[in-house]
């Protein structure tokens, strides 16, 4: 199999490490393969694909999709790094607002599977870093939704003080104000 797939500390949260087939001329992986990942209890059609990049210092969410259109997603970077930060929001879980991140970057080429019912939000920890995220769902404007990227209920930690925030991310709702997410 050419992943290591291994369950991090929030249920149905997963940390994929592709296999990398290097020599002289650069390398070759897969990125996705169905079978594998459903033999690994991954059992998410994806139906959007998106790209994202940023410079270092600018953090982005925490996003999530409200329902009937919640989405898991598949992330990797491709070029630079990010803090990757995954937020259980599922009333009914009990690690709900319990948080988790890890570094995602083009050198140790690792991916996250974010299942749904979580938010989603990362720092670019260098300039020109590009994230790719495979959807579970296709972006619906009226279901965007997120919370506060330092929600004290959430205090998640950062690795920075003072990240570049987008006026609608900063405009967020705490969780607190974001009503009934099921």
């Amino acid at each position: 199999m050419p992943f290591t797939f291994a369950q991090l500390n929030l249920p149905g949260l997963v940390l994929i490490t592709p296999r990398a087939f290097t020599d002289d001329r650069g390398f070759f992986m897969e990125t996705f393969k169905a079978t594998d990942f459903e033999r690994a209890g991954i059992r998410t059609a994806f139906v959007q694909d998106n790209h994202s990049l940023s410079h270092k210092g600018i953090l982005r969410g925490l996003h999530f999709q409200r329902p009937p259109k919640r989405q898991a997603k598949l992330v990797r970077v491709v070029k630079g790094s990010v803090w990757d930060v995954a937020v259980d929001l599922r009333p009914a879980s009990k690690t709900y607002r319990r948080w988790t991140a890890v570094e995602l970057s083009a050198s140790n080429n690792t991916m996250l599977f974010i299942p749904a019912g979580f938010a989603h939000g990362f720092l670019a920890l260098e300039d020109d870093t590009h994230l790719l995220y495979k959807c579970s769902a296709e972006y619906d404007p009226a279901l965007d939704a997120g919370v506060r990227w330092d929600d004290p209920a959430i205090a998640v930690e950062w690795p920075t003080s003072d990240p570049v925030v987008s006026s609608k991310d900063q405009d967020l709702p705490f969780l607190a104000e974001t009503g009934e997410l099921d």
